[in-house]
């Protein structure tokens, strides 16, 4: 993580500004997509996004790991492990696990409720047994935990020019928009780890099942009612998508350009999937690299308006008064910088 961000977070105990550092690596390393994305964010709300992406990304790779050989087993005890790490540095504000210790000082900065941390591991724990899920509102009741909450423990970080619950609806629905998109796309690698989140009743209405998935994994051989079922898939998350995108304009200003990057991002990975005739169980769909770039300098074009709107803005007039500014870390500088 640059100092200019730790500084701007107002973050300067040194071993937490190192572990603030390594959150920020994973973020780096593994979420390409949403850190393109928190580059638009100010730089002293970065920080605190890259706690969370860190801490759920740690937890995910325990679940998730394939070049380990831990058994299920040693996984939920690895599980239960972070869990009690988790409560602590929670109740305590510091820990001695890096990622943890960034995670708690974000939550303590903004004022996160500890549930979304509570409700996220149990979602994890899930993944550990449960392989597949019957109906969509199943799969809903899991993405409670494992999208919708991200999208909540974000919500503070970006601020609201609404009261904080108006906005939380849509916030739930963009984490899980984002998550239906991530299934769609990780099809067959989820197939490699024994699970199909697509929800059976959505697959069985094209005539799919899991057998047929794994034929078509394992011989490459493609069949129009899995590519039914996955423009299916695709148009259940882009309904998503559109129950969350009015909570853009619910953001505070500096914080939508972040967000509606990554909003354009991930819907282009559905594109992605698209444009590749659906053929998801067969390689992975990518956004390419100048649609990517476009929408980061539509980002930036973006950015530079809020900060100019913000910086015009006149005392006393009433304009923008509605904007929820969340509780900043101690010592964070009053202005906000985006470059």
């Amino acid at each position: 993580m640059t100092d200019r961000e730790l500084d701007a977070a107002g973050i300067t105990d040194p071993a937490l500004r190192a572990a603030y550092t390594r959150c920020r690596r994973l973020n780096a390393r593994h979420g390409k997509t949403y850190f393109l994305a928190t580059r638009l964010l100010p730089v002293g709300r970065r920080p605190a996004v890259h706690a969370l992406y860190g801490f759920a990304r740690w937890a995910d790779d325990i679940v998730d790991d394939l070049g380990s050989p831990a058994t299920t087993a040693e996984r939920a005890g690895q599980l239960a492990a972070l869990q009690e790490r988790l409560a602590a540095g929670l109740r305590s504000g510091h820990s001695p696990e890096p990622v943890v210790r960034a995670l708690a000082h974000t939550a303590a900065a903004y004022g996160i409720d500890h549930r979304l941390f509570t409700d996220f591991m149990a979602a994890m724990r899930a993944d550990l047994t449960v392989t597949h899920y019957a109906t969509y509102d199943d799969l809903c009741g899991y993405m409670h935990g494992s999208a919708a909450v991200i999208g909540l423990q974000m919500l503070p970080v970006l601020g609201t020019v609404v009261p904080r619950e108006e906005a939380a609806p849509h916030a739930a629905a963009l984490g899980i928009a984002f998550q239906l998109t991530n299934f769609v796309r990780d099809v067959g690698e989820d197939l490699d780890r024994d699970r199909v989140y697509l929800p059976a009743d959505l697959l069985a209405a094209h005539g799919v099942d899991r057998e047929l998935l794994e034929w078509s994994r394992t011989t490459g051989f493609r069949d129009r009612r899995i590519t039914a079922a996955l423009k299916a898939a695709v148009a259940l998350t882009r309904g998503v998508y559109r129950r969350a995108a009015p909570g853009l304009g619910m953001l505070d200003p500096v914080s939508r350009p972040c967000i509606r990057a990554a909003f354009v991002l991930y819907g282009g990975i559905l594109d992605a999937v698209a444009d590749d005739g659906y053929a998801v169980l067969h390689r992975r769909a990518v956004v390419r690299r100048r649609r990517r770039a476009v929408v980061v300098v539509d980002g930036l074009v973006r950015v530079a308006a809020a900060r100019t709107r913000a910086a015009t803005r006149v005392p006393g007039t009433g304009v923008t008064t509605r904007v929820q500014l969340t509780r900043r870390p101690p010592g964070a500088a009053v202005h906000e910088e985006v470059a």
